[in-house]
C-alpha cells in the first residue's frame, strides 16, 4: 500500500518525507488556498517545490469543467514535472479528458469519485488513479469503506491497472481498513499516517526497557 499526503503544506510534506514511508502527495485548491497560496504562477510554482521535496507521484488538480480547458490546463501541469499527475474531475469532459491523456501517455487522477460506476467509467477511460473519497460519504451516513471494497471486486474481475486511491482519509482507521480492503493506496493527512505509530503497550514497554536498563546501569 502506498502512503501520500493529502496537503499543500511544504513542512508536513517534508516531515512525512523524513520518515521514510511516503510514497507521494495530494493536493485540490482548497488545500492550496488553506495554505495562502493564490495566483496561477504561485500555485504551479508550488507544486514543482512539492516535487522537489519528495520522489512519488503528485497529483495537481485542474480548474477547468470543459474538455478543452482541462486539456490546455493538463498539459500545462503534466510539463512542469515528470512527477506530476493530473487530476481531473469526474464529469462527463474529465472522462474524454483522461481519454485524452490516456492515450498521450499522461497521468491521471480521476477525483471526486462515489461509485463503482464513476470509478469503472474513469479506469475504462484509462486513468491511471481513481480517488474515492471515503470520509465525505462517511459525512452523510454512506459506507464509505464498502465503496472500497466494491471498486477492488470490480477492477479485479477485470484486471484494470488503475489503481485506488482512497481518498478523504480522516483517521488511522480509516488507514488500517483500507489496506485491508486492498486500496493500493491512501491519502489523508499526516496525523493519520503517524496514528499507526502509537500504542500504549509500546509506552509501557519501552518505558519499563528504560527502567531497568537504569536500575541496573546508575
Amino acid at each position: 500500500m502506498k502512503f501520500f499526503i493529502d496537503t499543500a503544506n511544504l513542512d508536513q510534506i517534508k516531515e512525512a518525507q523524513e520518515l521514510g514511508v511516503l510514497d507521494g502527495v495530494t493536493t485540490n485548491p482548497s488545500l492550496m488556498h488553506k495554505e495562502g497560496i493564490t495566483g496561477r504562477e504561485n500555485i504551479l510554482k508550488h507544486y514543482v517545490d512539492i516535487c522537489n521535496l519528495v520522489d512519488g507521484d503528485v497529483s495537481a488538480e485542474v480548474i477547468s469543467t470543459d474538455f478543452d480547458g482541462m486539456v490546455k490546463e493538463g498539459e500545462e501541469l503534466a510539463a512542469l514535472h515528470d512527477q506530476i499527475v493530473v487530476k481531473i474531475p469526474m464529469i462527463k469532459d474529465g472522462v474524454k479528458a483522461l481519454k485524452y491523456f490516456s492515450d498521450k501517455g499522461i497521468r491521471t487522477n480521476c477525483t471526486l469519485i462515489f461509485s463503482v460506476g464513476q470509478a469503472l467509467l474513469a479506469a475504462k477511460a484509462g486513468a491511471s488513479y481513481v480517488s474515492p473519497f471515503l470520509g465525505r460519504l462517511d459525512d452523510i451516513s454512506t459506507d464509505g469503506l464498502q465503496l472500497i471494497a466494491d471498486i477492488r471486486l470490480v477492477f479485479d474481475n477485470y484486471a484494470f491497472e488503475t489503481e485506488i486511491l482512497a481518498a478523504s482519509i480522516r483517521h488511522t482507521m480509516h488507514v488500517i481498513d483500507c489496506a485491508k480492503l486492498g486500496s493500493d493506496v491512501m491519502t489523508g493527512p499526516l496525523s493519520s499516517i503517524e496514528g499507526l505509530l502509537k500504542h500504549p503497550l509500546t509506552d509501557i514497554g519501552l518505558e519499563k526497557f528504560l527502567a531497568d536498563y537504569n536500575a541496573g546501569n546508575s
